[in-house]
């Protein structure tokens, strides 16, 4: 499943090279609104799992838990350009924080990889390690969302 992950992620990186030519900004932003989807979509698994709400399932945690780490390989400041805040464009929830202070935002990235790699290691060995790994995926999304994502209210 690494592997396909892997593999995933590099198609998607190069098939991606000719519309960052144009360096709109709209690639951008489409890459990393897909990319946080990818992230809710394994985290509801996995919670729910964690919850009870969904039946535990190793092969199932274990593949959401890859997903994460797939995702979290993806070179960031690929992603991340100026110019494509919600303070620019419609259609963002990303603050002009993030380029305000941008070393920040990578560390709580960098804690959202280590999150996310810890989950990996420990999926699919059981319910009961699912817990406090989502602690510290939620841990890490939580502190980045509160500071450099626009709220739903």
């Amino acid at each position: 499943m690494k592997n396909i992950v892997t593999a995933t992620v590099i198609a998607g990186v190069l098939a991606g090279s000719a519309a960052l030519a144009q360096n709109d900004g709209s690639a951008q932003v489409k890459a990393r609104q897909g990319q946080m989807r990818v992230i809710a979509l394994n985290l509801g698994v996995l919670g729910g799992m964690a919850q009870g709400k969904i039946d535990y399932d190793a092969e199932a945690a274990q593949n959401a838990a890859d997903s994460l780490a797939g995702v979290a390989m993806i070179h960031q400041p690929t992603l991340w350009i100026e110019g494509t805040s919600n303070a620019d464009r419609e259609g963002t929830k990303a603050l002009p924080a993030i380029w305000e202070d941008n070393a920040d935002f990578m560390t709580k990235w960098d804690a959202f990889v280590t999150a996310a790699n810890d989950m990996q290691s420990v999926a699919g060995t059981g319910k009961d390690a699912l817990g406090p790994a989502m602690g510290g995926l939620g841990d890490a999304c939580k502190a980045c969302h509160e500071k450099y994502q626009q709220s739903d209210d």
